[in-house]
């Protein structure tokens, strides 16, 4: 594997970052390392180690919580130096939470006296099923006695039998407020009770009841075989990915997950840059239920949790079907040692049907099939699963595509208690409607770094003597010319184009990359809402601002327990100009979930995606050169309806590998 300063760190760095803070700073017990992540090296910089080898420092960020004091601290190391170069108190905020606090909040209240007391009050006395789920909290319903201190909020769920689906067992009006610091119980609220309904919540096909296995068996599948007998086209060294004019560099941290990076496309003999950065900077899903059991229940992802802490090892046959190639990953715990994450990326390229075709009355057929190289990670986020793929197409295209599965929340209610924030999935329960908003960071680079973002949206032109037939339709491009927000609208169509206003294609238009939005939602909150307050990047689709490497996180660094929105909307008021300029197009979308009984017991995948497409990029469609299907029909001179003695009367297509579902050989 070739080292590149791009390459995430590596479990010795991790060891190294965390060991000096250690040394210097007394770092250790009564202490957690939130996060540490590498400090990615300016455009500037990867250029000069692109062109003469010059490494530059490699070096970490970390964000560290003395418990025993609750305050967080700001450090940076440099690992080539072994030295500290920054240590910064930061008041009144509070770090991500980790996956170790989760665990031992879970530990803790099911071993506290006092909590397994009130459960048995309850009928519940089998400790070993119970599941306590720690949420964050917002500021605005931190309860005033217990303002200062690092909490939790606790659900309560029950197993109906080992093994079996927690969520299923809802414990509805029994949470337990917690101080994380110090692991202590502050306040069990037990408010109500709902007699248990019986219900059919499990997924797995030894729980679900014979009779119901029976009623939706289905014939079962034949084998689906990928194969590629010569491997695959991708070629995969280290973080780096080159397919089929393509190429790009992985990275990964605890916040976004999965980063990529130098994203190229060659053209001819020419390279071209299309991004320098591309990730998900923050995931917001609020519930829309303000009763008792839901309020509360406003989720961070990225900013509270950290999708890199949440990243799952991938399965052949399972996650990953076809010919694949893996890319490892490395993360820490809250001790700063490091763990691995095999498996946690997956790189492979897939069919997808037709890219082009033409039937000519005298020449007959040409056809071209697709393929795309997918780059794709899972993260498991407590009961929910989000899949992310990004894909790479022939023409240049590019799509971001989440698939959102797992279980809902679920509350149990009174037989005709009214339940207007949800919907009824089975007898006397409910799951509330919430949303999903996804916040991708484009830090674009079409071309060069000196972009525009261009408002691009369709007119009508009214009737009159030059258009009598009312058919005239018009483009209008309106260039953004200072930092600000923008909201796609559906009677216009309305996109937006990244342009680079200083190169031209060869018949003279500006070289550009659309997005085409897909998933967008509005907020739904009214004004002044304490929700809509701490996360206003998702009142609007779009926003635009220019590149700085410290403006990373749109609600702010610090969500956990926030009151106030110290991202965008702050960032904005500087209103600089981002027109023909290094710049961020930020992009809000997702899923505005009304839930449905056939969401229940187990969500099959709600998907939303959103693509990049050149627009004047190329001269002419860049996919004219891929080949045809080796022993396919789709050359020239051959007519559909004559394959002579080479026809398959199966129905099947032999010569193009499928993409989802069945099972897989590893070749």
């Amino acid at each position: 594997m070739t080292f590149h300063p791009l390459d995430p760190l590596n479990a010795d760095e991790f060891r190294a970052a965390s060991g000096i803070l250690t040394r210097d700073k007394g770092v250790g017990p009564g202490w957690r390392f939130a996060s540490i992540e590498m400090v990615e090296p300016s455009k500037a910089a990867v250029k000069q180690f692109e062109a003469d080898g010059t490494v530059p420092d490699r070096r970490a960020r970390l964000v560290v919580l003395n418990r025993a004091e609750n305050a967080t601290y700001i450090a940076v190391v440099s690992l080539a130096s072994d030295a500290l170069l920054e240590y910064t108190h930061v008041p009144d905020v509070q770090a991500n939470f980790t996956v170790d606090e989760w665990e031992e909040a879970d530990a803790m209240l099911r071993g506290n006296p006092d909590v397994i007391a009130a459960l048995a009050k309850r009928g519940i006395t089998d400790l070993d099923l119970v599941f306590m789920d720690t949420w964050t909290y917002g500021a605005a319903v931190i309860p005033e006695k217990y303002k200062g201190r690092r909490l939790g909020w606790s659900d309560t769920w029950v197993k109906s039998q080992p093994g079996a689906n927690p969520y299923a067992g809802p414990v509805n009006g029994f949470h337990c407020v917690i101080d994380v610091n110090s692991m202590e119980l502050l306040e069990i609220e037990d408010s109500f009770t709902v007699e248990k309904p019986e219900i059919m919540g499990e997924y797995v096909p030894h729980l679900i009841p014979e009779r119901i296995r029976e009623h939706y068996k289905r014939p079962p599948l034949k084998p689906l075989d990928i194969v590629q007998p010569e491997g695959t086209s991708v070629e995969v060294d280290g973080n780096l990915i080159e397919w089929q004019n393509w190429s790009l560099r992985v990275g990964f941290n605890y916040r976004e997950g999965m980063t990529l990076h130098s994203i190229s496309y060659k053209d001819g003999d020419e390279v071209r840059s299309i991004a320098n950065r591309l990730s998900f900077s923050e995931m917001v899903v609020p519930y829309r239920d303000p009763s008792v059991d839901h309020f509360r229940r406003t989720a961070f992802d990225i900013g509270e949790w950290g999708l890199g802490f949440m990243t799952t090892s991938l399965e052949l046959g399972c996650d990953c079907l076809g010919e694949i190639r893996y890319i490892d990953a490395v993360m820490h715990d809250s001790k700063g040692e490091p763990y691995a994450i095999p498996n946690a990326f997956c790189i492979h390229e897939e069919d997808n049907a037709v890219l082009w075709k033409h039937v000519d009355h005298d020449a007959g057929a040409e056809v071209r099939r697709m393929r795309r190289l997918v780059v794709s990670f899972h993260v498991t986020v407590a009961n929910y699963e989000y899949l992310v793929y990004w894909r790479f197409y022939q023409d240049g295209n590019i799509e971001c595509e989440v698939r959102a599965t797992g279980i809902m929340v679920v509350t149990h209610i009174d037989e005709g208690q009214a339940h207007p924030h949800g919907t009824l999935v089975d007898n006397r329960t409910y799951a509330p409607f919430h949303q999903h908003f996804i916040v991708a960071r484009m830090d674009l680079d079409i071309d060069g770094t000196e972009n525009t973002v261009v408002r691009s949206e369709t007119q009508i032109v009214p009737i009159s003597d030059e258009n009598p037939h009312g058919l005239a339709l018009v483009q209008a491009n309106t260039p953004i010319e200072v930092e600000g927000h923008d909201d796609f609208d559906w009677n216009t169509q309305r996109a937006w184009k990244i342009v680079n206003e200083n190169k031209r294609n060869t018949i003279g238009n500006q070289v550009a990359y659309k997005l085409v939005p897909g998933g967008a939602i509005p907020s739904f909150f009214a004004p002044g809402s304490a929700v809509l307050e701490r996360a206003q990047v998702i009142g609007h689709t779009v926003w635009v601002t220019p590149n700085d490497e410290n403006e990373r996180w749109p609600s702010g660094e610090f969500v956990n327990q926030s009151s106030v929105d110290h991202g965008l909307p702050e960032w904005i008021q500087a209103e600089r100009p981002v027109r023909n300029t290094d710049l961020v197009l930020w992009y809000v979308f997702g899923i505005h979930h009304i839930t449905r009984q056939e969401d229940w017991p187990i969500m099959p995948s709600d998907t939303v995606s959103f693509w990049m497409k050149p627009v004047s990029f190329f001269d002419r469609n860049p996919s004219i050169d891929v080949e045809p299907s080796p022993g396919a029909h789709c050359a020239p001179g051959h007519d559909h309806g004559d394959h002579g003695d080479h026809a398959d009367h199966s129905g099947h297509d032999h010569h193009a590998p499928s993409t989802d579902g069945g099972l897989t050989h590893n070749h």
